[in-house]
């Protein structure tokens, strides 16, 4: 059977109470809560010019589009102890021509703009890689999918064991087509991590969120300032991860000097007399 879980409308911080108001632990001490995705939909639905891409067009249609390093927000992902996942800035991004002379069947390709969640697929060989975009899985050329974004290959990002590569192309290929509840995964990584790596993690509803949150997401804006949220599902982490890919370093760094001035007034306010 497939995925029943109801796509509703993307819930933030300001919607979902978390276990403090303020999103803080108890004693103050401890990292945020971070929200939990549950009822989110699909954040690759939001770049809505992909299927009308023609590789004819070799120019970016929005000034916005292009991808500024500088941007990136360095970041890791911890389940209880271990690092799963860990990204540093500066990696180089390539033109889809450039990537075409990289990338074997089976890698895991991103593609990235400002302003835009990062688009993933696997690449499948003969030019072509297989994503999931707007409620399908499709199997697309690369040239086309990249809309004149910048990639990288990114099998180093995640890192659990990867299966071999046929069965890496194997699980893509066994899915092209399918499309809304017979989809099991959220967005394009999620998708084309479970194809590399086959954990059940990357599936919506792969785990059971009851308890201590057990992930925590550690973004790092310097080598001495970092902050760190926990989620109880690697599901959680992705999604919040994407949504600060898409609207940046600058603006996350931003919203969470906002949220600490706030909790600074609030705690200045239960001690007035």
């Amino acid at each position: 059977m497939g995925n029943q879980v109801e796509k509703l409308t993307h819930l933030n911080y300001a919607e979902v109470p978390t276990s403090d108001p303020n999103g803080l632990d108890s004693d103050g001490d401890g990292p945020r809560i971070g929200v939990s995705y549950i009822f989110s939909n699909d954040d690759d639905d939001q770049d809505e010019n992909l299927d009308n891409y023609s590789s004819d067009s070799h120019t970016v249609n929005h000034e916005d589009k292009l991808f500024d390093p500088q941007d990136e927000l360095e970041c890791a992902i911890f389940y209880r102890d271990e690092c799963v996942y860990e990204r540093s800035s500066g990696a180089a991004t390539h033109s889809a021509e450039s990537l075409l002379n990289k990338c074997r069947p089976g890698d895991l390709l991103e593609f990235l703009a400002t302003g835009h969640y990062p688009h993933w697929a696997v690449y499948v060989g003969e030019f072509q890689v297989i994503h999931l975009h707007r409620g399908e899985i499709k199997i697309t050329f690369l040239t086309d999918v990249s809309q004149g974004k910048q990639g990288r290959i990114v099998n180093g990002l995640y890192r659990y064991r990867a299966l071999p590569l046929d069965v890496v192309v194997r699980n893509a290929r066994d899915y092209v087509g399918s499309r809304d509840q017979e989809l099991y995964w959220r967005n394009s990584e999620c998708f084309a991590a479970w194809c590399r790596f086959g954990k059940r993690e990357f599936k919506i509803g792969g785990e059971i969120r009851i308890g201590k949150q057990p992930y925590r997401l550690k973004l790092r804006f310097s080598e001495k300032q970092n902050h760190v949220l926990e989620f109880q599902s690697l599901e959680d982490v992705i999604m919040e991860k994407r949504r600060n890919d898409q609207i940046g370093k600058d603006a996350v760094t931003q919203e969470l000097a906002n949220h600490l001035n706030a909790t600074h007034d609030i705690k200045e306010e239960h001690f007035v007399n």
